[in-house]
């Protein structure tokens, strides 16, 4: 029998073990671990990378917007990540499959459908709400492409860099130099299409649901 595993990303525990119990409903074939943040994910994969599928939270301490997801499609590239969220803007259901999500679930869906849509993405499909749409492309497209090529460093100075971190601060923070953290940045503002470190922290602080038109606006001020 072909064991999946399966890793529940939450900071509600009770969500969490309420998702455990559906997942699990008498299937032997699935283990299912919870972490309650990402630092709890990394430590679990670290641990153990043969994952089959995580399920990741949008909204949790110490994430901004979409950059968990971000940095796990960065960090654990063949691991597939569903997003279930209580946002169920048709928005950021579209930009989290433009980010590389496997699929994303509403969490107000009964235990059916939750299985349903699991089922889905661990057969190597990819799992799209019903009433949602995600084909096509639009002006904001661009800058996904552009943040889904950032590393996991590299996410992660970007997200440091919206804190209001130094170089100095950065590289004690991630225990690197400061002249990396300084090639970092200068990767981040190319990949981003920005011109100052500026731009690239405005750009940072709006990489969450319903902030895309002020990102924009900077490129266009650049143009």
């Amino acid at each position: 029998m072909t064991r999946r595993r399966i890793i529940i990303v939450d900071d509600h525990p009770l969500f969490r073990a309420a998702l455990r119990q559906t997942l699990v409903g008498g299937d032997a074939s699935v283990t299912v671990e919870e972490a309650g943040d990402l630092a709890g994910l990394t430590a679990a994969l670290e641990a153990d990378r043969d994952c089959d599928l995580v399920l990741l939270d949008l909204n949790m301490p110490g994430v901004r917007g979409f950059s968990g997801l971000l940095l796990l499609r960065a960090q654990y590239p063949d691991i597939p990540v569903m997003i279930i969220s209580a946002v169920e803007d048709g928005t950021v259901v579209r930009r989290a499959f433009e980010l590389g999500a496997a699929g994303y679930l509403h969490k107000s869906v009964g235990p059916t459908e939750i299985r349903r849509s699991i089922e889905t993405v661990l057969s190597g499909e990819v799992f799209i709400p019903e009433g949602m749409t995600v084909a096509g492309e639009d002006k904001h497209t661009a800058l996904m492409r552009r943040l889904s090529t950032l590393t996991p460093q590299q996410v992660r100075v970007l997200m440091m860099l919206s804190d209001g971190l130094m170089n100095k601060q950065i590289a004690y923070e991630l225990t690197i130099s400061e002249a990396t953290v300084k090639a970092h940045v200068s990767a981040i503002l190319q990949k981003l299409d920005v011109d100052s470190r500026t731009q690239a922290v405005i750009a940072a602080a709006r990489i969450e649901e319903g902030q895309f038109e002020a990102l924009f606006s900077i490129g266009a001020e650049k143009a």
